[in-house]
């Protein structure tokens, strides 16, 4: 019985951590490192229901800083192991929805607080090793996003609750915030271990049960989330884990009459893919299902001739580079005005050549290695590309070598064509190209920006000239979910810049506030009359 109204508890973002030289905090995450590095491989099952469900299907995890070193291995399952889970979250459904929304906050709070404490390095450490992260990117993402996740949600959700209609006299109006009614698809990437996180956590904190699919390359993460998630209490089923091939996945999944919604992060295309599978399956399902993406991003800098050169040039340097442009947010295009264009190039050229590269053990490593091989190998195509063309030219980085991890240089290319092909197609590396246009030309500019790419996820404006500030805050009105002034285009904060984009990007749900979770209800309006009418005339029939 709850004979209450809660408050959840409320607190400012999660303080993250510098990692400074000398500091307690870096010297207890360098040593977490090197004792999951050391320590004897570990076999991550797939937990479905009440199970930890293991095959004879071994694939291995490797560092892609160091690929001939394994991990570990993950459980490969197939079809019937989607069956099984999408039975486990159903069996589970009932009982979770008609939980006290407040009891399920708890669950995730608790998980907040055990990631700030126990679980803080063990998530950093899993996120350096599987994902090739710095101390710092994954100290941003592992632990203190998702910490924020976690905690905000559930303040969200105690606002989401809290919106009731209005009722005149004689009657009582009230809404009821449901769980769909089946089970909810969340697909995650690999880049972000509280982007995975929260795909499942959002809609399960909302009364729904989830069926889970990683990413193959973060499943070592995914399992430390898991582990986070029971110690918190979570009950069996809520939250179904799987590995299997996409295809198997998704021919389970979509031609399931109980499915409710899907959340995803990944590729436009895969998005696109998906979505036409469920407008082919619509028939089959109870209910409309919510689907809810943010796919791909060719995100920009556009300086203006009043920015200041050297706030220019950091923003490409950090926009750009941070976690090797394996960021849907990450710069990859910049317009730079022929007035300071120059002294940029040149700053920018002097912070690449000054980052050094290598394994997140090094943590004076501001770059590491990109996800796998395939991307390795995607990234240096797009290099050996530009460097066969005329109206391109690469200034600094370009090389690549994957002999050990796999390593591309953060690349800066310069070109004279706007819709050069770089300037055009997503990368997801570490390859910005720039684009030098006439200063006096700015508005003109603005709109090849905002014609150019396909994607609308994050741009940025950097100028000391305000008029200019808002006619790119008009021209580039619908080029960015996520707009940035004066800054670089990445780093979105949950409860402090909601995320997402439209057009290519997908569909601006704006996850870390409560837009992302009230897809993940299905309200039902109930009006209670106390004194019923008892005579159907109404007195204009007098």
């Amino acid at each position: 019985m709850s004979n209450g109204v809660f408050n959840i508890p409320y607190s400012a973002t999660e303080e993250v951590k510098s990692f400074a030289p000398g500091s307690a905090e870096r010297e207890e995450l360098h040593a977490k490192y090197k004792e999951m590095y050391n320590q004897a491989p570990i076999d991550v099952p797939m937990y479905i229901g009440s199970k930890e469900v293991t095959t004879n299907d071994k694939r291995p995890m490797t560092a892609p800083h160091d690929h001939q070193k394994v991990l570990g291995n993950f459980n490969y399952g197939d079809a019937s192991h989607v069956n099984d889970a999408i039975d486990a979250a159903l069996a589970a459904r009932q009982k979770w929805a008609a939980m006290p929304w407040h009891q399920r906050a708890a669950i995730f709070l608790k998980a907040a607080d055990l990631l700030a404490g126990p679980f803080r390095d063990e998530i950093n450490a899993a996120t350096m090793l599987a994902q090739s992260k710095n101390a710092f990117q994954a100290e941003v993402d592992a632990a203190c996003e998702l910490i924020d996740f976690l905690k905000f949600n559930a303040v969200y959700m105690q606002q989401i609750y809290t919106e009731q209609p209005d009722s005149n006299d004689g009657l009582w109006n009230r809404l009821e915030y449901r769980g769909l009614e089946g089970f909810v698809f969340a697909v995650t990437p690999f880049n972000f271990t509280s982007i995975c996180a929260n795909l499942c956590a959002a809609p399960a904190m909302m009364g729904n049960v989830v069926v889970w699919k990683p990413a193959e390359t973060q499943m070592y993460s995914a399992h430390v989330i898991m582990k986070l998630f029971k110690a918190a209490g979570l009950p069996d089923g809520v939250i179904n884990l799987i590995s299997v091939d996409g295809p198997v996945a998704g021919d389970v999944v979509f031609k399931h009459k109980a499915f409710a919604g899907l959340h995803f992060t990944g590729s436009t295309s895969v998005f696109r893919h998906l979505w036409k599978e469920i407008g082919n399956n619509i028939e089959n399902y109870r209910s409309y299902p919510r689907i809810v993406g943010e796919t791909g991003g060719k995100d920009f800098i556009v300086a203006h001739k009043s920015a200041v050169p050297a706030e220019v040039a950091c923003a490409i340097s950090r926009g750009a580079f941070e976690y090797q442009g394996q960021k849907c947010s990450a710069a990859s295009r910049a317009y730079i005005p022929s007035n300071m264009f120059d002294e940029v190039i040149s700053l920018v050229k002097t912070d690449v050549e000054s980052f050094k590269m290598g394994s997140p053990e090094d943590f004076g490593n501001f770059i590491n290695a990109v996800i796998d091989e395939r991307s390795f190998d995607k990234i240096a195509g797009f290099i050996d590309y530009i460097k066969e063309q005329g109206d391109a030219e690469i200034v600094v980085g370009g090389g690549y070598d994957k002999s050990k991890g796999y390593f591309i240089e953060p690349t800066v290319v310069v070109t004279t064509n706007p819709k050069f092909r770089t300037m055009c197609e997503e990368i997801f590396g570490p390859v910005i190209t720039i684009y030098k246009y006439d200063a006096d030309k700015f508005e003109e500019t603005l709109h090849i920006v905002d014609e150019t790419s396909d994607y609308a996820l994050t741009g940025a404006i950097l100028s000391t000239d305000r008029y200019a500030i808002e006619t790119a805050c008009q021209i580039l009105e619908h080029a960015a979910g996520n707009f940035y002034i004066n800054d670089k285009p990445t780093g979105a904060v949950v409860s402090q810049q909601p995320f997402g984009g439209s057009r290519g990007s997908g569909t601006n749900d704006k996850a870390g506030s409560y837009l992302n979770l009230l897809r993940w209800v299905s309200p039902r309006t109930i009006k209670e009359t106390f004194v019923p009418a008892t005579d159907y005339r109404y007195p204009f029939l007098g």
